[in-house]
């Protein structure tokens, strides 16, 4: 973050109030989007039934397809990776679980001799289990090495297999080291056919190597696998129609969603009351989408989207423009929680804190309207993460306007915490429905090492890439 220090425009209901003051800004450029996503309000409230009819009944020919006997376990394995990486598994998720079930239990790898000798199939499979959970051995790459176990070198003309074995690198995990100099083989030796290839393979090659499977958003990384799956001969024809119907229908759906987020968010009019800070709500809305975007967690997303909405501006607030006495008021406020404490605050922090308890306030009042009891525990739950957010959000201004350079120990102690994974990951749970049980609740509130683990990745990514040389 650029930070450059001058006189911003404050509010004129804040001018009486207040002497003038000399704060620093972070230069956010204002929002691209403009009123865009208001525009699909009008069109996009009622469905098209029309659409929905064929949906379903394309949906009902795939599953027949997905369910239906195969003496061929690879061709299995082939229409659950198509599904998968078009996006429609959602649809898909107990049938796909019981063939994954059915060919881990068979012991598949020793029924087809000729897919056990394709180093695709074999990596695919292995790609497919794993990531569902299954713990398949990385032993069964062994076959591909030679006797000092490297992999041989005659698998550098398949590019197809190659491919496959990157994918299935990326799920390996530490002390895997066949999957580890997997990733370097087929690094090294995709790049270096790159400029060999047709054009189609090239494009999927060099798409692999800059993001895999593993590491993409289902929505963005079926965007792209659209055209490679249509350009495929084999493709299946019914799979690729409904995938390409769902993908509208469900865009359709998210343009609504954010035509109503984007209309609350210019009511609040951060824009001009807040000018120093970031407006960014269709961003936010998208990093949600990364969490959820299947149609039943509409309620959570728009929770969590104004929730980290509302976080972002609270962080500017913190990180940019409050002075420390300021801030010291706007702790003391967080803490509070009560609408009474907003006299206290100067005018420009009052429409965040108001904002801030409404928002809360709408999450109980879903809650309790869906009887979900337990749910509204874990909402108060996350009201107190709120509160932690805050006063970590304080230490790091304090340190700022003292002058205070923190050990690491000291800074990445509370560092993890403003990154606000633990906030986000535990209020993401709330609005799910009934697929989250009081257990998944429990696990998530005790700071399980997954969620610690991201919180130490997304910190360090996001100082690495903020860092001024």
């Amino acid at each position: 973050m650029e930070l450059s220090t001058h006189a911003l425009p404050i509010p004129d209901s804040t001018k009486n109030m207040l002497p003038t003051i000399t704060r620093r800004s972070a230069n956010y450029h204002p929002t691209i989007w403009g009123d865009h996503f208001l525009a699909y309000a009008s069109h996009a409230v009622e469905v098209d039934v029309k659409m929905g009819q064929q949906l379903q009944q394309q949906k009902e020919e795939v599953r027949k397809m997905l369910v239906a006997a195969n003496d061929q376990p690879s061709q299995k394995l082939n229409f659950i990776d198509a599904i998968q990486r078009l996006g429609v598994s959602y649809h898909f998720e107990s049938e796909i679980e019981t063939a994954l079930q059915h060919i881990h239990e068979t012991d598949y790898d020793h029924h087809d001799d000729k897919a056990n000798d394709d180093l695709y199939t074999v990596a695919l499979l292995f790609r497919l289990l794993r990531q569902q959970g299954y713990p398949i051995s990385c032993d069964v790459f062994n076959k591909f090495t030679d006797d000092n176990g490297k992999f041989r070198e005659s698998l550098i003309g398949d590019v197809r297999g190659m491919l496959s074995l990157h994918e299935a690198a990326h799920l390996r995990v530490r002390g895997e080291d066949i999957l580890d100099k997997a990733l370097s083989f087929t690094i090294t030796h995709l790049e270096s056919v790159v400029p060999n290839l047709s054009n189609l393979v090239q494009e999927q090659v060099i798409h692999a190597l800059n993001q895999p499977i593993h590491k993409g958003l289902t929505r963005l990384e079926a965007t792209h696998y659209f055209f490679f799956y249509e350009q495929d001969d084999s493709h299946n024809k019914v799979l690729l129609n409904f995938a390409k119907l769902d993908f509208n229908l469900l865009q359709k759906m998210h343009q609504w969603e954010l035509s109503e987020i984007t209309r609350w968010w210019k009511e609040l009019d951060f824009a001009k009351k807040m000018p120093f800070a970031r407006d960014r709500i269709v961003e936010c809305y998208f990093w949600i989408l990364g969490v959820y975007f299947e149609p039943q967690y509409l309620l959570a997303r728009r929770m969590l989207t104004k929730v980290i909405a509302l976080t972002s501006i609270i962080d500017d607030i913190y990180d940019v423009y409050g002075t420390l006495e300021e801030l010291v008021l706007f702790t003391d406020a967080i803490e509070r929680w009560e609408i009474s404490a907003i006299d206290q605050l100067p005018e420009y922090m009052k429409p965040c804190y108001q904002a801030l308890l409404d928002v809360y306030n709408m999450i109980d009042e879903e809650m309790t309207r869906k009887g979900r009891s337990y749910r509204l525990h874990y909402a108060k739950f996350a009201v107190s993460l709120m509160k932690i957010l805050v006063r970590a959000y304080f230490e790091e201004a304090k340190w700022f306007h003292q002058g205070y350079v923190p050990s690491i120990e000291e800074y990445m102690r509370v560092a993890l915490v403003t990154c606000a994974y633990t906030m986000l990951t535990t209020t993401s749970f709330v609005g799910m429905g009934e697929v989250v049980s009081k257990e998944a609740f429990d696990w998530v509130s005790s700071d399980p090492l997954t969620v610690q683990a991201s919180s130490v990745v997304c910190r360090l990514m996001d100082d690495i890439v903020s860092h001024k040389n």
